[in-house]
Order: structure tokens, then C-alpha cells, then sequence
């Protein structure tokens, strides 16, 4: 299982309500489990500045091409680019589940390996149940992602 992560910022003459009801239009358009959420900071960012994180999850490599194609198809174009067309920056990852429910978290935790420790001992040590690996990025992308319970910095759209 795969999730497709992507963060954006509407830039600053958008309007928040309609920005959002975009991003409710597109994803309930998609047939595969996907969530927009708002966020008080990018989880690359150390300072606050907000903006959206979007799931995306696909059965595998071949479904993210599916997905790509289907995003922009004639069914699902209008309702993509009322809300790219606002979008100033996006950045994005795909990230491998690596334990779990294969589901989009209701709230996240990102964090990175220290360097020199093996992968599989620091990932025995995390209590999470969850936990997604980033496999390719488009932009920065913290290394891991860990399901965690809703958290007020985390709104969903």
C-alpha cells in the first residue's frame, strides 16, 4: 500500500471557505481512499505558516499512475483545477506502509531516523501501530509518518 502526501498553500487573495469546499469537491469525486486536511505548519517547516496535506492512498506503483490520469480525466478535471488554480506551492512524497491499517491517519507525527542507527531497531523501538516510510519525494518530505489520534493543528477538510 502506498499513500501519495501532498502540501500546498492557496496563495493569499484565496478564499479559505471556497479553497476548502474545492478540496471537499475533488475528494469525494476519487474512488480510493483520500483526505484534505488543514494544518497549522507544513510538517517540513519549523515555523507556522499553514497550509493543506492531502492523502491519496493506491494499492501500488501502477495505481499511482491510475490515480495521476484520473485526477485531470473529464470527470474529475473541473473539480482539480477550481482548486490548483489557487494553489502558489505544493510539495509531495510517496510513502510505503510499513505497518498497519491502511487507512489515511486521522493525525500525524513525522520524524527522521537519527543517522548510524539500523532502520529496523529504531522502528522496533516506535510504539506506533502505524507507520508509513517516505519512498520518493517531490520537494522536502520528513523520512517517516506515524498515525496518531486527531490533534487541533490538524484539521479535517
Amino acid at each position: 500500500m502506498l499513500a501519495y502526501v501532498f502540501w500546498h498553500r492557496p496563495g493569499d487573495d484565496a478564499h479559505r471557505a471556497r479553497y476548502e469546499e474545492g478540496l471537499r469537491a475533488f475528494h469525494g469525486t476519487l474512488d480510493l481512499g483520500s483526505a484534505s486536511f488543514r494544518l497549522e505548519r507544513l510538517p517540513f517547516e519549523s515555523e507556522t505558516g499553514g497550509g493543506y496535506e492531502d492523502w491519496y492512498l493506491v494499492e501500488g506503483w501502477s495505481a499511482l499512475g491510475d490515480l495521476n490520469e484520473r485526477a485531470v480525466d473529464s470527470l474529475h478535471r473541473p473539480s482539480h483545477d477550481r482548486v490548483a488554480a489557487e494553489v502558489t506551492r505544493g510539495w509531495g512524497g510517496i510513502y510505503e506502509l510499513l505497518r498497519g491499517e491502511a487507512q489515511v491517519p486521522a493525525g500525524t507525527e513525522w520524524f527522521e531516523k537519527p543517522l548510524g542507527e539500523p532502520t529496523a531497531d529504531f522502528l522496533a523501538a516506535r510504539p506506533e501501530e502505524t507507520i508509513w516510510r517516505r519512498q520518493m519525494v517531490l520537494g522536502p518530505a520528513p523520512e517517516f509518518c506515524a498515525a496518531t489520534a486527531a490533534r487541533p493543528a490538524r484539521v479535517a477538510i
